[in-house]
């Protein structure tokens, strides 16, 4: 079976920025509802188009392809004196954007009494490469199709 419109690919992949270096190597694979669910990037939907188990491919994105452009507005330093203990390089908090939107922030730097976080995805800005390889394609079900996204295994559990 190919990959279209209401299917569900299962993909292993690797991310590298884009001189080679491995960022990320997925453990569990990726599975997803294709077809312009936003459960992807919308640019390894179009690179795994028709493609079908045991296909492999490298996909380079750039940033407005793949986790946007940095936007230094969403780039925070907050007293640490608002934080609760503990609070750790690496970790993530929600909080809202300048115009009140929620937003999700990650903790940059911990630094004397400042905290530096950054709403902007870590890739943000970085043009990166896709290793991907295609395990198995299977047909959706009704259900995900009108749920807008995978059930079942390395899917949403209701």
């Amino acid at each position: 079976m190919k990959i279209e419109k209401d299917t569900v690919p299962t993909v292993q992949f690797k991310v590298a920025d884009a001189q080679g270096r491995l960022i990320q190597d997925s453990r569990e694979p990726m599975v997803y509802l294709h077809g312009g669910y936003d459960n992807t990037l919308p640019g390894i939907e179009a690179g795994l188009e028709g493609k079908q188990a045991g296909d492999q491919l490298v996909l380079t994105l750039a940033p407005q392809d793949a986790f946007g452009e940095r936007d230094e507005t969403l780039a925070r330093t907050i007293p640490k004196s608002e934080f609760p203990p503990g609070i750790k390089v690496g970790g993530q908090m929600d909080g809202h954007t300048d115009d009140g939107q929620p937003h999700t922030f990650w903790v940059m730097k911990v630094k004397g009494d400042k905290v530096l976080l950054d709403g902007n995805h870590p890739l943000a800005g970085q043009t990166v490469r896709f290793h991907l390889k295609v395990l198995s394609v299977r047909a959706a079900t009704a259900e995900e199709i009108a749920h807008r996204h995978v059930h079942g295994e390395h899917g949403h559990h209701h």
